[in-house]
């Protein structure tokens, strides 16, 4: 009989880590072989996802190491033969912000998500949409290494992701087989880079995953952004994770980017608009959207200003003023 593993509530006791200053490594010889599989599902419920694991025997043998560059968690798991399905119930506690790029470094990988399914063997790529379910078998015992990108940063629709999972990145040729053995050796030498190298190093390879999604679509390379295009796209999804900071500043914003202010904001110069009035579009367009959905009069005008980076309701009003805004009463508002 297959044994699966409950889901996090039933346990009690969360596994320990090694004290590698970046690095960690969890490993299931760590504890009692009865503990085993309990302990698995804790650290990839901590680690990566919420999901069911089965397999066929009662005990487990598996270890993962995960290191952290910039924006980019790599995670290295070998494991015995075993099945996992992401069910909607892991969905719905919110921990999908990430989508998985995965490298099958040996073994095989069957995979099924929006209602495709692929075999990935070894040098292939795969991409995992978290927010949605999926279900993968390893036949045999197998080598993964997993790169959590925040989905943002691919900057890619619902819609296109929908149509990059479960399918097999071949490293056949051109940027495919550039990227497979770049990834597989990152993941093996995370821990040799320094953190400003590291985050450089994460920088690229995002960068490159997003250019392969694009490929994999079937868009002209010739369309595809280029250097500043690529940095445009990095700072506006840098910008939209962190809309409700009223601390968002120009400085900040070029700092995290390792660029001056002022080529910051000659990147916005094509875009007809200035950094800033582009930050305050978007943050009236999440509190239009916020006092939408809520019922009249339940939210002050204040609260939703604020969760949203404005530093006063003053404020708030200036803007919606200057955009048309109408108000209703002393707390309302009607419209945009």
């Amino acid at each position: 009989m297959p044994t699966v593993i409950g889901s996090i509530e039933e346990r009690h006791r969360p596994p320990t880590a090694s004290a590698s200053p970046r690095a960690r490594v969890l490993t299931t010889r760590s504890v009692p072989p009865r503990e085993s599989m309990d302990f698995w599902h804790d650290a990839v419920l901590a680690t990566l996802v919420g999901m069911d694991i089965a397999t066929e025997g009662s005990t487990y043998d598996a270890a993962m190491r995960t290191d952290h560059l910039g924006d980019l968690q790599i995670t290295t798991v070998e494991c015995d033969p075993g099945r996992v399905h992401r069910a909607p119930r892991f969905i719905a506690r919110g921990d999908g912000r990430h989508v998985f790029v995965t490298l099958q470094s040996t073994g095989r990988a069957q995979v099924e998500q929006d209602g495709r399914t692929t075999e990935l063997r070894a040098g292939d790529i795969g991409f995992f949409e978290t927010v949605r379910p999926f279900r993968t078998t390893f036949p045999e015992r197998f080598r993964l290494k997993i790169f959590a990108v925040p989905r943002g940063l691919l900057a890619r629709s619902e819609a296109d992701l929908h149509q990059l999972t479960a399918r097999a990145v071949r490293p056949s040729g051109g940027l495919r087989a550039l990227l497979a053995p770049l990834l597989e050796r990152l993941a093996d030498t995370s821990e040799a880079y320094a953190t400003p190298m590291a985050e450089r190093l994460a920088e690229s390879v995002i960068d490159l995953v997003a250019v392969t999604a694009a490929a994999q679509l079937g868009e002209d390379p010739a369309e595809l952004p280029g250097a500043d295009g690529v940095l445009l796209l990095r700072i506006k999804n840098f910008v939209r994770w962190h809309l409700s900071d009223p601390g968002l500043t120009p400085q900040v914003i070029a700092d995290v980017h390792g660029i001056s202010v002022r080529y910051l904001h000659r990147l916005f110069e094509a875009e007809d608009t200035t950094l800033c009035q582009w930050i305050r579009e978007l943050r009236l367009q999440e509190c239009r959207r916020e006092l939408a959905a809520q019922a009249p009069r339940s939210v002050s005008l204040g609260q939703v200003a604020r969760r949203w980076g404005f530093t006063s309701p003053a404020r708030f009003r200036a803007r919606v003023r200057h955009v048309g805004g109408r108000w209703a009463g002393r707390d309302g508002f009607r419209a945009l």
